[in-house]
């Protein structure tokens, strides 16, 4: 029995632990998670147990945190009705195993405070091995639980622009497990939640001002349902709605007044695969766009395209004023099972193959604008792979559609996680989502404005300028891997007597 209650308590404590990632952010649970983890650990009789209590654990983590992959399989449910109850479990499988590692690693570190340190390093290589091996899905880093909206949240994730989400992470797995030390414990938590909290306010403070300032940035939003753009009928519907948005947003965007001379460039754009066809071989297309919106200098526009291979992209088209294409942009990172197919399975589960993936990072210039840095939904989730680091754009462009995932923490998760983009890379972000979240934030990822779920309209934004490239935009993950290391190898020194 006791054996099936120490496997009750870690699915608990995982499914606990999941209240601290957006939207939710109630992450003063996990100073009573990590506690309990350690302890539970501690007390397993061999490390097959150890690991097997870790795998517990991270399963009950990622079911509650990715709950929402099912709605994906409800809009075909008609044809894949069979993974409905499937689909998040089997995608928790791999990432209890990344869990499930440095938990059986806890049996072998040393007691103590240096048990702590060692937990803590080891979860996040852990992590960081997660958002590399198989393609990469660091969804839902412990150091993300910080996003909480308002002033209190901007000022904690502030250190990512040193050691990105990871390091976040890192401290946060820290901070959570010295209550296991007792009153010394506590009290040196709260000595690190302080240094935290100093060093956050200070670089708010005391960073070097933004550059110059970007363009005004059109996001259209035009709530599509998922179903109708698998409908050819709605097809037209769906593209007169953008048409009058883009139209009305770019008008408003144009006429509102601003100081004399000082008038920026307008630009817009249209989320993830937003045009119901070839843009790029549609030349007539392109100019209706463009003459809907005639004050703007260029649009960005999602839209799939085919290569010379005659294979399918998801892509993202730039146009000019007169029509012409003025650069593309393939998505690189995939989603699994979603935009392609992973070799070796027996199951034809994405249709005809899914898409080729592009050949990676690009900055696109385009005449009298400022450099942008594109990035298609899934992208945006890599820290360290936004920016391409021999050409560093002066904002970053996110276009989506998070409509598979319905009206749940998903949408909101990836939200945030582009918030932690932009801290990183010291780079302003507009975000446009197909049913929201449309919203930009400024290089210290602060929110600039805000279109909500489920609504149709356009958000207009004045992009403000960048900030100098942040210690991590110029050394990548080395610095969260370093600091893990370092933890990992002082927590397993010998003590000296």
């Amino acid at each position: 029995m006791r054996r099936f209650r120490d496997e009750g308590q870690a699915l608990l404590l995982g499914l606990v632990s999941a209240l601290g990632l957006p939207p939710l952010d109630l992450v003063v649970v996990l100073p009573v998670v990590v506690p309990m983890l350690l302890r539970l650990l501690a007390r397993a009789g061999n490390w097959r147990r150890t690991l097997w209590l870790g795998f517990v654990f991270g399963m009950g983590l990622h079911i509650a945190g990715l709950y929402w992959v099912t709605n994906a399989i409800l809009i075909r449910a008609d044809v894949f009705w069979w993974a409905v109850p499937l689909a998040t479990p089997i995608l928790s499988v791999p990432l209890a195993l990344f869990t499930a590692l440095p938990c059986m690693a806890v049996r072998w570190l040393p007691d103590g405070w240096r048990r702590v340190l060692g937990f803590a390093g080891l979860w996040t290589l852990s992590d960081l091995a997660r958002g590399v091996l198989f393609t990469g899905f660091p969804w839902n880093p412990w150091g993300s639980d910080w996003e909480f909206p308002g002033l209190a949240g901007t000022v904690m994730i502030q250190p990512a622009a040193w050691i990105s989400v990871h390091g976040l992470t890192f401290l946060t797995v820290l901070l959570a497990g010295l209550p296991v030390l007792g009153r010394r414990g506590v009290a040196a938590a709260a000595a690190l939640l302080l240094v935290w909290i100093g060093a956050g306010s200070l670089r708010l403070a005391w960073a070097p001002h933004p550059g110059p300032d970007n363009p005004v940035v059109v996001l259209v939003q035009g709530n599509v349902p998922e179903q109708d753009k698998f409908d050819r009928g709605a097809a037209l519907t769906n593209f007169r709605r953008y048409l009058a948005l883009t139209g009305d947003g770019v008008r408003a965007a144009s006429e509102a007044p601003g100081e004399p001379g000082a008038k920026r460039p307008i630009v817009f754009a249209w989320p993830e695969s937003a045009f119901p066809g070839l843009l790029e071989e549609d030349a007539m297309a392109r100019q209706v766009i463009m003459q809907a919106a005639p004050a703007a200098s260029a649009g960005f526009i999602g839209s799939v395209r085919y290569g010379a291979d005659g294979r399918p992209r998801n892509s993202l088209v730039a146009v000019l004023p007169d029509g012409r294409v003025a650069a593309t942009y393939d998505k690189a990172h995939l989603v699994p099972f979603g935009e392609y197919q992973p070799p070796g399975l027996p199951l034809q589960i994405v249709p005809g193959g899914g898409f080729e993936p592009g050949p990676g990072r690009r900055t696109l210039h385009l005449p009298g604008l400022p450099a942008v840095g594109p990035l298609i939904c899934y992208e945006v989730i890599f820290p360290g792979e936004v920016v391409r680091d021999s050409d560093r754009p002066s904002w970053l462009l996110n276009v989506t559609n998070d409509a598979w995932y319905g009206d749940s923490a998903g949408p909101r998760q990836h939200l945030d996680t582009a918030r932690m983009r932009a801290v990183e890379e010291g780079l302003p972000l507009a975000r446009a989502a197909n049913t929201g979240i449309s919203v930009a934030f400024d290089a210290f990822g602060r929110e600039l404005a805000r279109l909500g779920w489920g609504r149709a309209g356009t958000l207009t934004v004045a992009l403000p300028g960048a900030l100098p490239p942040t210690l991590f935009a110029r050394y990548g993950l080395v610095i969260p891997l370093l600091l893990s290391l370092l933890a990992f190898v002082s927590a397993i020194l010998p003590r000296r007597r």
